[in-house]
């Protein structure tokens, strides 16, 4: 039963979006189409619930990841996944494995449908079954090529409307840009001279959500994959989803109102499903995206990746230290999804307030001698700022000022993951890490796409023989970023929201407490940021506290030595 309270919201919100552009009549319309969704949904669905603790763990990958002549790449993963990734994850993220004409699956020409060379409905049912699968709703832009854009040039149903045009009085000189291409296209359409809206490419053109029957388009498509299995949804690129004329167009009023609908709609649902904002900007604006605990489920956690890899590159935590100190804890029902890496790069725009224009350049001139390409975005004067490095990770720690010829970097990059897992919120791996790839500089060079260098796909039977061969550098990262999982698993004070205490012992160390709900166990993560030996001066109780990395080690006795980027799980139980 939806209770008349929860319809009165989901009124209230919907006058907050659209009472300059549409009646009350019009408003409770929208509503009453949106109540029957739901309505219909519960009717053909029981209850279901989507459990979340210290065993969740998230892998990132496509699904075409792993490739085989024998089946379709969901079902090679599925395998591959069982065999080897299902005793570290219980959750996947398959980036958008739907019909598209670019942009790694990012250009959607049909939201509908999957890519009939990546698998099929019935694969993503099967998976589902024993794990949560994240999806992604590419909800700020769709194809060129696509139905919905074929359909708007010709003012038929379904597109008539659907993408945002503006004219030549609209003020874009304050738009906040994540790329540096040309933001509007001159298009002659309907006897009219308009500009297209094109906030990521030529080929993604911008929905436009005064459109009412846009957003409850997305509503369905929402549903549409609740009921093929998928219970947590990425709102990619959600920023700038509404524009306003004279404005930033970033992180509108309207656009926290479309977030919060879709969050109490999604709870109405008897399948509990996540939303998760993917917002790559400053870290006071990625944080407004919980709303007062009404907004998104879960958050990127974007200044990790920046500020962790710049602390273990510079041997210097002082940066990571502040922000973390300030970061503020999560509520119950939300989280921080922590990630390292992913199939873009590293975001240069949530380090904005916390690393000053000497320490960025001198960051982004390290990562340049590691390989790194840039990825840049026009800001308002015309000029083009760096918008994230476009690197793998493995790459990005290789080599430091510090260790010019690498011989840390198996350590540095096994920290920067032991501090990934162990912060408060889930840890989120991106496949191509698991395995220490390098960047794929020959995808780059076919391309052109500076993104290609970490989208690399494997074949099945050579990524096998290297699993198999344990001293390959693939099982070697596998086997070590494997047992940080293993453990974590086991730790009821690694969950999500188990609360999270700074402990700043200097610039070449990071370390924070992570207590358990039910305040029995405490664990001391504390991380050697250095290719010096550290000695920190702990408490005299910690002589008793385990060491669950290194079991071995049974007492701290009368010191704590921590070798070159080591890290040390010390638990009191």
């Amino acid at each position: 039963m939806l209770f008349q309270k929860n319809q009165k919201k989901i009124s209230s919100i919907l006058s907050t979006i659209y009472k300059p552009y549409l009646n009350k009549k019009d408003i409770n319309y929208l509503k009453d189409q949106i109540v029957q969704i739901i309505k219909k949904f519960n009717q053909n669905n029981l209850k279901k619930k989507l459990t979340i603790s210290e065993k969740t763990s998230l892998v990132i990958c496509y699904g075409d990841n792993i490739n085989s002549d024998r089946k379709s790449p969901i079902q090679v993963f599925q395998n591959f996944f069982k065999k080897n990734l299902s005793k570290y994850f219980n959750a996947i993220h398959f980036l958008p494995f739907y019909p598209s004409s670019s942009d790694s699956g990012f250009a959607v020409k049909d939201h509908y449908k999957i890519e009939k060379k990546i698998g099929s409905w019935s694969d993503i049912k099967k998976i589902s079954k024993s794990n949560h699968v994240m999806a992604d709703i590419v909800i700020n832009h769709s194809s060129a090529r696509g139905l919905w854009f074929k359909n708007f040039l010709k003012k038929k149903r379904p597109g008539k409307d659907y993408f945002l045009t503006v004219n030549s009085e609209f003020n874009t000189s304050k738009v906040v840009r994540p790329r540096d291409h040309k933001l509007l296209k001159k298009i002659d359409i309907f006897k009219k001279t308009d500009y297209l809206w094109r906030t990521f490419s030529a080929d993604q053109i911008d929905l436009n959500f005064k459109n009412p029957s846009v957003l409850l388009r997305f509503i369905k498509i929402i549903v549409h994959l609740v009921n093929n299995g998928i219970t947590i949804f990425r709102l990619d690129a959600i920023a700038y989803l509404w524009k306003k004329n004279g404005t930033n167009c970033v992180n509108l009023k309207q656009t926290h109102e479309i977030v919060k609908l879709l969050r109490l709609i999604t709870n109405l649902l008897n399948v509990q499903t996540i939303i998760i904002t993917e917002t790559n900007l400053p870290e006071k604006e990625n944080l407004s995206y919980f709303g007062k605990n009404d907004e998104a489920n879960w958050i990127y956690n974007f200044s990790l990746p920046p500020l962790l890899i710049h602390a273990l590159l510079f041997e210097n935590s002082s940066y990571l230290n502040k922000w973390s100190e300030n970061l503020p804890s999560t509520h119950s029902q939300n989280s921080y999804l922590n990630f390292i890496a992913s199939h873009d790069g590293i975001g240069m725009r949530p380090t904005e307030g916390i690393l000053n224009k000497n320490l960025l350049n001198n960051f982004l001139k390290r990562l340049k001698k590691n390989g790194s390409k840039f990825s840049y975005r026009k800001v308002q004067n015309k000029s083009r700022k760096v918008y994230e490095a476009n690197i793998t990770v493995f790459d990005a720690l290789r080599k430091s000022d510090s260790d010019p010829n690498g011989k840390f970097y198996l350590e540095r990059y096994i920290a920067a993951h032991a501090i990934m897992i162990s912060f408060e919120g889930i840890p989120a791996i991106y496949f191509n890490s698991l395995f220490g790839k390098s960047n794929d500089e020959a995808k780059y060079v076919i391309t052109g796409n500076k993104r290609d260098v970490n989208r690399y796909k494997w074949n099945h039977k050579n990524i096998t023989k290297k699993l198999n061969d344990k001293t390959s550098k693939q099982s070697i990262f596998y086997q070590n970023i494997g047992k940080l999982l293993e453990i974590k698993r086991k730790q009821k004070a690694f969950h999500p929201n188990a609360k999270r205490l700074n402990i700043n012992f200097g610039p070449k160390l990071f370390c924070f407490k992570r207590i358990s709900l039910d305040n029995r166990q405490t664990i001391l993560s504390i991380t050697n940021c250095s290719s010096i030996d550290q000695y920190p001066k702990l408490d005299k109780k910690y002589s008793k506290w385990k060491n669950i990395l290194n079991p071995e080690i049974n007492s701290l006795n009368k010191f704590l030595k921590l070798k070159p980027f080591e890290t040390m799980w010390l638990s009191n139980i």
